[in-house]
């Protein structure tokens, strides 16, 4: 066009619209990345055409000559992109290099031209100059590059082409790399498609008189062309038909035509994959003579002529011909096992198996030709009719080996019902299909198997149910949750026969079968018995019961738990759901309502507790009930006085310790003992009815219900120790000698109710029940105890082995006798050091005797309050106000002394009372006040200096403590304010 005829505005106006028609064009290119940057671009220039045409371009020679050259480069933009636009895939792969060079050079151009309308408007372009500056700048460097994975797939198809590399092998990878790159499914007919679009690339530029263009896109054809899912089924099915008519003439046993000796490498004597020539006409193997002349030959493998040129080429009619000869052989071996197959031989069918095996591993293209041949339809069915499990192993293999990676062997027209009704009543078909879809590591059977499965369901349910029993839950919830009524309880009905470990209850649970359940616990009976019944399975898994509370079903279960006159059968579930949330130590904590809030226990508890004055309350419910009221319990501790206050749990539950049930009977002790901690009012008065104690020593004899003797233990710790009439009782019944054998075999916690119970058992005034205890064989146990690592056994066993203690100075043997006893004193039998006489164990329950002492001491170091005040009282029965210098004397012995003043340092007010109490018996010593005075004075005087308002009882003992020692002073000085 005469440009200098045309307004200028016109000129803008159209460059302006072809410009933004390139620009989207571009983004259409299937070569998306190069062209995007192009497009991009072009956009930008867009807006800076418009915003030169707002503000009115002058005209000049200048503007109009940058205006041309913009014009000439964008349409060369948009010849490019006509160019590119609609070209096949694999040609833009194979060209992506040029393409991209194309790209960027045009892109570049551009950029120049639009420097030059930037100068020739720089004053109209003020207030843009800055973008239009950047953006012509950016153009005129652009680096564009093409896609690396397409650069990578490129170079590896180059250079297999260069080196030759032509086998089937080869040409599978290439084809499943190349349509990964460009996104091509590879599915035969998808990649049929795309070769043919391809081949039109190599006929256009044929037209084009493009000969190296042609030769190169000709080679990638043929390479693809040999992939399995290129191959035309088709042009497969004329190339088998053809090698048939080929061996007609050759008898039908025959199974091989030997090669022709050219056909051989003169190397390796072997038949050639990849035959190349020399200058000098000798063929060999192209693997061969590559390795012959890297080894430093320079001569002719067949002749042993010295080679002048070294240069090989590719054999391609030999390499044909060497191909159809094994062709020939392929459909011989054919013919030959299909003949094999209908014989109906055993030995001939596994022989035929093994011959197609070896034909699909040598070449693919034997997978099309066994099934054109009908072979595939022989085998299945031979599978169906043969009861040869070699015969029948070797079938499926040789199945596997026809549909692995051949996807047109494994498409069908549509299911074969008979079939499919066959497997659905093989449950070992559907687990080894579940094991597939949920163990195989290959994707693609996987999803088959999901396939066939799904279409098992269709056919019968029960299918659902075997997935399930093998491990596939989903199907099942998805029926549960959107499937028909009778689906629904048929497979809730699966679920409840199946037996479940947690971690299938808590996948189960993640699969949202929750949900549905618990609404079908608001329909019919029957609806309400199976929901319930797969909620108790469910409820079994600690994650579930989460899933439960978060969707209101603890508040469900309780409503209908304890609502009038239900039905028995849906009694029992609940209370069997409420058991199991229970059964944890924390299980309570889930009994909140669908928004989080905890529910308000004591009702509950009460219910639980008063649900038991029923006398023909059945077994099914009692059971789970207790159960649950006794997990709440043991979850909140302050619940328990209120409900044996309120609901008079005690005399509710105390009957049950007669129950015919030993398991009822076992969680009433438990029950009685938690109570027992409140009110044990009324228990003793029921055990000293006839043969209810003895049932109580029962639980403390039995070793296999630790629990239980726990619990009973314990019960008797918390029973008055006053009630001096049950000790003997339970001293005739050997009571005490099943809790000493806790101490020996018990868990710990029932170990410190033993302890604990030994009390009684113990009483100072009560001295014939504390001969029982020693001579049980308790006093070596309790020694043993002081160095437990429990607190609590530690200083009850103190405390017991202080109440011993305080009975050996009236059983003690004095040393000087009066009367007739001096006669019959054992002669040299030696004085306890602390009591004066003659001591042991059994005789005088002398701690010292028992070896008690170094233990006792111990316990006053650590700063353990509750074993340190024990250990104090029970050392303080060693020192007589008789004669407290024996005592001390052992004290100081056992460095005793120390601790004890260590204990006015760090003691709370109790026990520093109770250490002060001690040191005043220990300083009637004149000798122990000379050894510990100076010390002793230091951590008195800050006891004794304390504020007038604080403990007077406990500053008065302190200062008398103190003026024991000032009694035995050398000085006359007094520490204590207003002594002398």
């Amino acid at each position: 066009m005469a440009l200098e005829l045309i307004p200028i505005g016109t000129i803008l106006a159209v460059l302006t619209n072809q410009v933004i028609k390139t620009a989207n064009a571009a983004k259409d290119v299937l070569e998306k990345e190069s062209f995007k940057v192009l497009s991009n671009h072009l956009l930008d220039i867009g807006l800076v055409l418009k915003e030169l045409q707002r503000q009115e371009l002058n005209d000049s020679q200048a503007a109009r000559v940058a205006l041309e050259s913009l014009e000439t480069d964008v349409k060369r933009a948009n010849n490019l992109v006509d160019k590119y636009k609609n070209r096949a895939r694999f040609y833009l792969l194979v060209k992506c290099r040029h393409i991209v060079k194309e790209v960027q050079d045009v892109t570049r151009d551009i950029g120049r031209s639009l420097a030059a309308l930037s100068l020739a408007n720089n004053d109209v372009l003020m207030g843009i100059s800055d973008q239009v500056n950047r953006l012509q700048n950016e153009m005129q460097r652009v680096e564009i590059e093409a896609s690396q994975s397409q650069l990578q797939v490129f170079d590896k198809l180059k250079q297999g082409l260069d080196d030759q590399t032509l086998g089937p092998g080869f040409a599978n990878d290439m084809l499943a790399e190349i349509a990964m790159a460009v996104g091509v499914p590879l599915e035969p007919s998808e990649i049929s498609k795309e070769l043919a679009d391809f081949r039109k690339e190599k006929e256009e530029a044929a037209n084009r008189k493009e000969r190296a263009e042609v030769f190169f896109l000709g080679q990638i054809i043929e390479l693809l062309s040999r992939a399995d899912a290129a191959r035309d089924y088709e042009e497969v099915k004329k190339q088998y038909k053809q090698r048939v008519q080929a061996i007609e003439r050759y008898d039908p046993s025959e199974e091989y035509i030997p090669p022709l000796k050219p056909f051989k490498c003169c190397i390796r004597k072997t038949v050639m994959a990849e035959p190349v020539s020399l200058c000098t006409g000798t063929t060999c193997e192209r693997a061969a003579i590559i390795a012959w002349f890297e080894s430093g030959e320079r001569t002719d493998p067949e002749t042993l002529e010295v080679l002048q040129d070294t240069s090989w080429r590719c054999n391609i009619p030999l390499r044909q011909s060497i191909e159809e000869w094994r062709e020939l052989n392929y459909c011989l071996k054919i013919r030959s096992a299909k003949a094999k197959l209908l014989s109906g031989v055993e030995t001939s069918m596994l022989e035929a198996l093994s011959q197609m095996q070896d034909l699909m591993t040598e070449n693919s293209i034997n997978k099309d030709w066994i099934a054109i041949e009908g072979l595939t339809d022989i085998i299945i069915s031979i599978l169906g009719n043969s009861h040869n499990r070699e015969v029948k192993r070797k079938i499926l293999i040789t199945l596997k080996d026809i549909v692995q990676g051949h996807a047109r062997n494994k498409d069908t027209t549509g299911w074969n019902a008979c079939a499919c009704r066959k497997l659905s009543k093989q449950c070992s078909t559907i687990l080894f299909l579940v094991y597939t879809l949920l163990k195989g590591t290959v994707r693609e059977s996987a999803e088959i198997a999901e396939k066939i499965l799904l279409n098992l369901f269709d056919i019968d349910e029960e299918n659902i149910s075997c997935a399930a029993k093998s491990g596939w839950y989903k199907p099942l919830v998805d029926r549960i949750v959107q499937g028909p009524e009778t689906s629904r309880l048929s497979m809730v009905r699966t679920l409840v026969k199946m037996e479940l470990v947690d971690s299938n209850l808590k996948l189960l649970g993640e699969e949202g079968i929750i949900p549905p359940l618990l609404e079908m616990v608001s329909a019919n009976i029957e609806s309400k018995q199976l929901s319930l019944s797969a909620l108790a399975e469910l409820s079994g898994c600690r994650a579930n019961k989460e899933l439960i509370a978060a969707s209101g079903g603890v508040n469900l279960v309780l409503k209908l738990a304890f609502t009038p006159h239900v039905p028995s059968i849906i009694a029992v579930k609940c209370y069997e759901i409420l058991e199991k949330f229970t059964s944890d130590t924390d299980g309570a904590k889930f009994f909140v309502d669908e928004n989080g809030c905890q529910l308000e226990l004591e009702p509950i508890v009460t219910s639980l507790t008063e649900l038991q004055q029923n006398p023909n309350l059945a077994y099914n419910v009692r059971r789970p009930a207790l159960c649950s009221l006794l997990g709440i319990c043991k979850f909140d501790a302050g619940l328990i006085k209120k409900v044996v206050l309120t609901a008079n749990a005690i005399s509710l539950v105390l009957p049950l310790l007669d129950h015919s049930d030993s398991e009822i009977r076992e969680i009433a002790i438990n029950l009685l003992f938690l109570f027992s901690q409140h009110e044990p009012e009324g228990v003793v008065e029921y055990l000293l009815k006839p043969r209810r104690l003895e049932a109580l020593v029962g639980f403390l004899e039995n070793d296999d219900k630790g629990d239980a003797q726990m619990a009973a233990a314990g019960l008797l710790a918390n029973l008055p120790k006053s009630e001096r009439l049950l000790t003997n009782k339970l001293i005739e019944l050997d009571g005490h000698t099943a809790i000493i054998n806790i101490l020996r075999t018990g868990t710990m916690k029932a170990k410190e109710n033993a302890l604990s119970a030994l009390f009684r058992f113990t009483d100072p005034t009560n001295l014939e029940s504390q001969r029982k205890l020693v001579e049980g064989g308790a006093y070596p146990l309790l020694v043993n105890f002081l160095r437990s690592s429990s607190v609590t056994a530690r200083a009850r066993a103190a405390a017991l082995i202080g109440n011993l203690s305080t009975s050996t100075p009236k059983l003690t043997m004095v040393s000087k006798p009066s009367g007739c006893w001096s006669c019959f004193k054992p002669s040299g039998a030696p004085l306890c050091s602390a009591h004066g006489g003659i001591c042991s164990v059994t005789s005088t329950f002398c701690l010292l005797e028992a070896k008690a002492l170094p233990d006792l001491v111990r316990l006053l170091s650590g700063e353990v309050y509750e074993t340190a005040i024990e250990a104090i009282q029970t050392l303080s029965t060693l020192v007589l106000e008789a004669s407290p210098q024996r005592g001390a004397s052992v004290l100081h012995d056992a460095d005793a002394i120390k601790p004890t003043l260590e204990i006015l340092c760090w003691g709370t007010d109790s026990l520093q009372e109770d250490a002060l109490s001690l040191l005043e018996k220990v300083f009637m010593s004149k000798e122990m006040v000379e050894v510990y005075g100076s010390a002793a004075r230091l951590n008195l005087a800050g006891l004794t200096s304390r504020n007038i308002h604080e403990d007077g009882r406990h500053r008065r003992k302190a200062t008398r403590v103190l003026s024991l020692l000032e009694r035995y002073s050398k000085s006359s000085t007094s520490i204590i304010p207003g002594m002398m």
